[in-house]
């Protein structure tokens, strides 16, 4: 990278997130304050193939910060998958003078921003908005606060429930490949018994645990269980499991789905996504490029897409410690 961008393009790629639409807000606002053309490109990297681009100014983006979802829309691409889709992509970008591009989104949608900035030279920065908050480089994702008090909230509720009948209750949470959610919504709701992917304890284990806890006097119990397939059964695999195998409850199975994804992103997701954002402005200006941006313990810091990708992001062991003493 030799020179100052002079126009700066954004998109929102894969799943949303609630925070994304902060973090387009402060990338626009930043290039208009550093006097950068900004554009924005709709529907991710099939809006960047078809040329759905506008221009954004600082009023483009009014009253948008407290939105969830993202109001440059998302969609997965499977042209963009293609060394043809990405030519295509790029060509578009040149055609509107756009000199850099920010990628908003998790790994799979910088993966392809990687992709397009080695086979054509376009300068990219990432910003990790995920609620599975699984990004190596940053301490947390945007929207990872927010769908986590969303899980806190709706477990409290189904606990009432439990309580009143004497229930167990499986509570499936999104988490793809990363217990983050389940592991941190389940100490925070005072859950039983939490099954993560990074921690596969096995259902016999959990049969003993809930065993145990009927046995010292504990007439409902709340399980939360990340979606991942390294579990090995499902939410209503397990249930039908514990049905056979253990008497005395009744068990229901709660799969929180896409409320995870949605509603107002909550204060912490809207500050680090204003942060990432003029993060990520600022260094495509001072001529650094193809990293994320991210917080480590309390900075705002940045990593070469290749270190996010090759290294897996570690569980908080210590967590797990809290887990097993508070739920006994």
């Amino acid at each position: 990278m030799n020179k100052k961008p002079s126009h700066i393009a954004v998109l929102t790629s894969g799943g949303d997130s609630p925070g994304m639409n902060a973090a387009i807000r402060a990338v626009v606002r930043c290039c208009a304050f550093y006097q950068t053309k900004c554009s924005g490109i709709f529907r991710g990297f099939e809006g960047l193939i078809e040329k759905d681009f506008k221009v954004l100014d600082a009023r483009s983006v009014k009253n948008i910060i407290n939105r969830g979802g993202t109001f440059l829309k998302s969609t997965r691409s499977d042209e963009f998958r293609t060394a043809e889709g990405r030519e295509k992509a790029f060509k578009n970008l040149k055609e509107e003078n756009v000199d850099a591009l920010i990628v908003i989104g998790g790994n799979g949608s910088f993966k392809g921003a990687e992709l397009l900035s080695k086979e054509h030279g376009i300068p990219v920065i990432g910003i990790p908005a995920t609620i599975d908050n699984d990004i190596n480089g940053t301490d947390f994702s945007v929207g990872y606060d927010t769908a986590l008090n969303t899980v806190v909230e709706a477990i409290d509720k189904i606990r009432d429930t439990a309580n009143s009948h004497n229930r167990l209750f499986l509570v499936e949470v999104m988490g793809r490949d990363a217990g983050d959610i389940a592991l941190n919504a389940g100490i925070g709701a005072g859950a039983e018994e939490i099954l993560i992917p990074e921690e596969n304890l096995g259902v016999e284990r959990l049969l003993k645990s809930l065993k145990h806890s009927r046995a010292s006097g504990k007439t409902s119990s709340i399980v939360v269980i990340s979606e991942s397939k390294k579990i090995g059964k499902n939410a209503f695999e397990l249930a039908a499991y514990l049905e056979e195998h253990l008497k005395g409850y009744e068990i229901r199975v709660t799969v929180l789905g896409h409320i995870q994804r949605g509603g107002a992103p909550s204060c912490y997701d809207r500050v680090l996504a204003s942060k990432l954002g003029i993060k990520a402005v600022e260094t495509l200006l001072n001529l650094e490029s193809n990293v994320i941006v991210g917080i480590t313990n309390r900075q705002i810091t940045t990593v070469s897409f290749e270190t996010a990708a090759a290294i897996h992001r570690k569980l908080d062991e210590n967590l797990l410690r809290v887990a097993d003493i508070t739920s006994i």
